[in-house]
């Protein structure tokens, strides 16, 4: 049960930027104090308060539930189904205001947890580092841009998050599949990082 809230928080500050309204209300949901709904806060894992004690809260995204006549013709049945659905806020992609998503776009991204293996300097190209990840029983390689901010040694044995679905792309001739999360403020970054997870942990 802990590591599902400590996961839940972890989530709660990922999605903050793009679900705020989300995020608080999870956040209250765990009864999380301020200071633990913090980029800093998720580094490591294990930054969720023991002791606290989660009550039964009324769902995030309740079910819509439609009025049944059987006698109601199709064409109105339809009609009254998008208005419904207008009323509870789930306007389609194309009608959202700028910047927000759906919780169907969030549950596209695949989040793993993985393991840095092995890590070099980019051959041709001094800002990105090239490195070798353990997510389960696959490996995979990923080119990051954090060359400024780490030394290859450093990386080594770190238990990273990977966007594990992320189409993969040539970066200066080498292949990267996949992308590893980073907070950044000013000139600062730090990689999200997580104990006691095993590699290819799923991040939900």
């Amino acid at each position: 049960m802990y590591n599902l809230t400590e996961s839940l928080r972890i989530v709660t500050v990922l999605i903050s930027a793009a679900m705020p309204e989300t995020a608080r209300k999870i956040g209250e949901q765990l009864k999380c104090p301020a200071e633990c709904l913090t980029w800093d806060s998720i580094q490591k894992f294990g930054g969720y308060p023991e002791g606290l004690k989660i009550e039964r809260c009324e769902a995030l995204f309740p079910r819509i539930e439609l009025e049944k006549k059987t006698e109601q013709p199709v064409k109105e049945a339809k009609v009254k189904t998008e208005q419904a659905k207008k009323e509870n806020n789930s306007a389609s992609p194309e009608e959202l205001p700028e910047g927000l998503i759906t919780i169907d776009d969030f549950a596209k991204v695949q989040l793993r947890v993985a393991e840095v293996v092995a890590c070099e300097p980019h051959p041709d190209a001094d800002r990105l580092l090239v490195l070798q990840l353990q997510v389960g029983q696959e490996k995979r390689q990923v080119v990051s841009g954090i060359a400024k901010y780490y030394a290859p040694a450093d990386l080594v044995g770190k238990t990273v998050i990977l966007v594990a679905n992320l189409k993969p792309v040539n970066l200066r001739g080498l292949e990267s599949n996949g992308m590893i999360l980073a907070a950044t403020k000013g000139k600062k970054l730090s990689l999200v990082t997580v104990d006691g997870i095993p590699s290819g942990g799923k991040v939900s």
